[in-house]
């Protein structure tokens, strides 16, 4: 029996499953980086151990600093989460060499696995239908997919179209992977442009009985991560046969390599129900809650109890019901999906029934996997996350609809998210008839999906709102005049200006209520600091606002508008020459393809900044020559960061 267990990872994996420990009486143990001292996962844990460091490679991918952290905590087993070492076959040898329970599948099962070139050639000589590695790699066979053969989580991966680029692709795909993974070896697949990812989860136990729990669709991806899940796929539910067929493959899979555990069998399949095994996953997945959600399952329960010994019952539960799943990241998608770092002020999420799934009951219910709160620091060390946020329903269509509205009315203040882009996606008419495909954001458009979910003149009226609750906040720390409206004067004045975004809000509060240039029949209702209320047409409107240091938060229930609030006074030192390329987030620089005096094009990389696990390239704004250079390849960068200057020729 275990009696206290080290969860090799951190965030919100870490806390869902410290969460079943404590249901079931075993102590936890936590490992951290620097960066993570205060995290959440943290402070939940019973004990926690210090990994020195706060890259990756330093902390959560050495082995040897987690079986040590273990042993001195008195940990007598080790789950590994997902990511880092989750599917090392090294680790879990190590693991059981310390005297610890491994919480995953055999030795054998990961590495036969881990190697997406070899099991690919497994799962052929079983029967299961593959996509063929291609190498070496010729005009007839583009376009191609660069896969990490050890890793997961769309790292590692390119997509090449173009023969003469196939080098560079591949180089960068390496380095991504040993960054990622600590293994380089990457392999070509032909690319299908589109396609349905649908994927089984399986458990199974030492006693030789294999469950195909069920299936999930996870067809939505940015840069082949994953971003929304479901359960059950709605290409499967309509496609007479094709279940029975996806179980029976999987369940091959897995007995194929005396499986163990929980693990997930991918397929890429196409609108006629064939299907082809793109990997196996040897671990639990990112995207489990939907299938606890649809079958009342705990999935870290099962794999304690399958890592102490136990038998599984003959057959698994039906599902039941409909579960979709979002993951809120804190980037920018109109900026081809920028992570974003800093503070995360303020992280609610409304009507949440369920924490990590601790409580099953209700017609709708909404479950909440997060690794952040308040206060919590998004740092740029490690993927870009927040939380996970599942609802379930017995209806498909209920649940898009109701987890549309909880994501609108959530306040995530301090860091842009893509939380505008999941609203989109969920009401979107092609997704509400279970339309999707891998190509989604293409054929619908990035552009357009990613637009703020608030017009210019929600904006507009946002930034009022803004300007009337920092008058009331100005008029409540008043020592004097409390009483007084915010901008009245016994004499006529001038209007009161304040700045939020890009919007210079012009006003006067007087004995006959708001005057506001360019608002016209927009009536004041209240203001307090933290709560405006307009009358726009007849229409009373509610603004939420909460403040940060520089930064001013409008909810209103249908969109959010974050506004940079301009300093009165700015520092001349902070000013920056025309044509400066600043850092977006702290990195480190790996790749420098410019030269001090060279002409540059529009658009042309100059370099490329590795931050939160991705690289980032950053492009020239305009033609012009590279007149400043003052960063160099390995150099670690804060955010705001001169990374180099463009200046355009007169006549270009």
């Amino acid at each position: 029996m275990i009696q206290s267990l080290l969860v090799a990872n951190r965030g919100e994996i870490a806390r869902r499953v410290f969460r079943t420990a404590r249901e079931l009486g075993v102590a936890t143990v936590a490992v951290h980086s620097d960066a993570d001292a205060d995290s959440p996962h943290v402070r939940e844990a019973d004990t926690a151990v210090r990994l020195p460091g706060n890259t990756p490679a330093e902390t959560y991918l050495r082995a040897d600093l987690v079986i040590a952290a273990a042993i001195a905590a008195g940990a007598d087993a080790i789950h590994p989460g997902y990511g880092f070492l989750s599917e090392n076959a090294d680790f879990a040898r190590a693991v059981i060499a310390a005297g610890l329970t491994w919480v995953g599948p055999s030795v054998e099962a990961i590495a036969r696995m881990g190697s997406k070139v070899e099991s690919k050639r497994l799962m052929a000589a079983a029967g299961v239908p593959v996509l063929s590695e291609v190498d070496p790699v010729t005009e007839g066979d583009l376009p191609v997919l660069v896969k990490a053969s050890a890793g997961g989580g769309g790292r590692g991966m390119r997509v090449v179209r173009d023969l003469a680029d196939l080098a560079g692709e591949l180089g960068a795909a390496r380095s991504e992977a040993a960054s990622a993974f600590g293994d380089p070896t990457v392999f070509c697949e032909p690319y299908l442009e589109t396609g349905r990812h649908i994927e089984v989860q399986v458990m199974a136990d030492r006693h030789g009985v294999v469950w195909a729990v069920g299936e999930r669709e996870c067809s939505i991806q940015r840069r082949h991560q994953k971003v929304v899940e479901e359960a059950p796929s709605p290409l499967v539910e309509r496609t007479e046969g094709m279940r029975e067929r996806l179980f029976a493959a999987a369940r091959t899979a897995a007995a194929a390599i005396g499986y163990e555990g929980a693990g997930t069998v991918e397929f890429l399949a196409d609108e006629s129900g064939r299907f082809y095994f793109l990997e196996m996953n040897t671990r639990l997945q990112v995207e489990h809650p939907v299938t606890e959600a649809v079958t009342g399952l705990d999935l870290v329960r099962l794999q304690l109890a399958v890592a102490e010994g136990a038998a599984l019952p003959a057959a698994p539960p039906p599902s039941r019901g409909h579960a979709i799943e979002v993951r809120l990241y804190a980037e920018d998608p109109a900026q081809d999906w920028r992570p974003q770092s800093g503070t995360l002020h303020r992280f609610e999420i409304p009507g949440v029934t369920q924490v990590f799934g601790d409580d099953r009951s209700g017609d709708v219910r909404i479950r909440l996997d997060s690794g952040v709160e308040n206060g919590s620091v998004v740092g740029v060390h490690y993927d870009p996350m927040l939380a996970k946020v599942i609802a379930w329903a017995p209806e498909r269509a209920v649940v898009a609809r109701t987890l549309a509205r909880v994501l609108v009315r959530a306040r995530i203040h301090g860091v842009r998210t893509n939380r505008d882009l999941l609203v989109r996606v969920l009401r979107h008419p092609a997704f509400l008839a279970g339309d999707t495909d891998t190509a989604f954001f293409t054929r619908h458009g990035l552009a357009t999906l990613a637009e703020p979910l608030g017009d210019k003149d929600f904006e507009r009226l946002a930034a009022l709102a803004a300007a009337l609750a920092d008058a009331a906040a100005n008029r409540a720390a008043a020592t004097v005049q409390g009483r007084i409206p915010g901008g009245w004067r016994n004499v006529v004045s001038q209007s009161q200006v304040k700045v939020f975004g890009d919007h210079e809000v012009r006003y006067r509060v007087t004995r006959d209520g708001l005057a506001a240039e360019g608002y016209d029949g927009v009536r004041l209702v209240e203001a307090t600091p933290e709560l405006v209320r307009l009358e726009v047409a007849g229409v009373t409107r509610t603004y939420d606002v909460a403040t940060a240091p520089g930064w001013s938060f409008v909810d209103a229930g249908t969109a959010a508008v974050a506004f940079a609030v301009a300093d009165r006074f700015p520092d001349p030192a902070t000013q920056v020459a025309p044509g400066s390329l600043l850092a977006p987030m702290p990195g480190t620089v790996v790749r420098i393809a410019a030269t001090l005096g060279d002409a540059v094009r529009a658009g042309q990389p100059l370099l490329w900044l590795e931050a939160m696990k991705m690289e980032h390239r950053v492009d020239a704004p305009a033609d012009g020559v590279v007149a400043e250079l003052p960063v160099a390849a390995g150099d670690q960068v804060d955010v705001g960061r001169v990374l180099a200057v463009v200046r355009v020729e007169e006549g270009t």
